[in-house]
């Protein structure tokens, strides 16, 4: 005839050796025999391993460094935007926009460059000569003109004289689409 066993257990933890103690008592239903058996564990504290969360983080740093840097490389940190309280940002992303800054050139009050796709150059002939070539490059693209959108970014200290004379140096070539850039002010 088999009998039942009925155990419990109870544990307790000593914090003066940081284990934990645990006792094992059973009974046996039908010979009526209490079995005493006892243990000591030792505690281990649970840790978890923190490699992969830090991974990860270094992971999403570098990714929005590399956004960052690919966000900012059609600006130049010569070019102090105006502030304007009707600047917005851009509702649509724009393919492949050309991208000309206007900013004053060292050393001199009156003379203005234009940066256009790295190259730093006299506002005149020579932006002429740069607008000819990028209209030439986006036709080779398939691209006429006319959709290209032209971004204007011009330091604050720029007239809006020579802002103008760049405008209408892109409208020589054809380009009709422009927009201005401008810091949002909040106040």
């Amino acid at each position: 005839m088999s009998g039942t066993l009925i155990c419990t257990v109870r544990t307790a933890y000593l914090h003066s050796s940081h284990s934990f103690f645990a006792q094992l008592f059973c009974t046996d239903k039908v010979n009526g025999i209490m079995v005493k058996r006892s243990r000591v564990f030792a505690a281990e504290e649970a840790e978890g391993d923190l490699t992969p969360m830090i991974d990860m983080t270094f992971q999403l740093i570098a990714f929005f460094m590399v956004l960052v840097n690919f966000t900012q490389a059609e600006q130049d940190a010569r070019v102090d935007l105006p502030a304007s309280k009707l600047a917005k940002p851009p509702e649509e992303q724009q393919e492949q926009p050309l991208t000309i800054q206007l900013a004053k050139m060292p050393g001199s009050e009156s003379s203005f460059m234009a940066l256009v796709g790295g190259e730093e150059i006299e506002v005149g002939q020579e932006l002429e000569g740069i607008l000819q070539r990028e209209r030439r490059a986006f036709g080779r693209m398939g691209r006429p003109t006319k959709s290209v959108i032209v971004i204007v970014r011009a330091h604050k200290d720029v007239p809006t004289g020579k802002v103008q004379e760049v405008i209408e140096m892109c409208q020589l070539e054809q380009f009709e689409r422009f927009r201005l850039r401008a810091k949002e002010d909040d106040g």
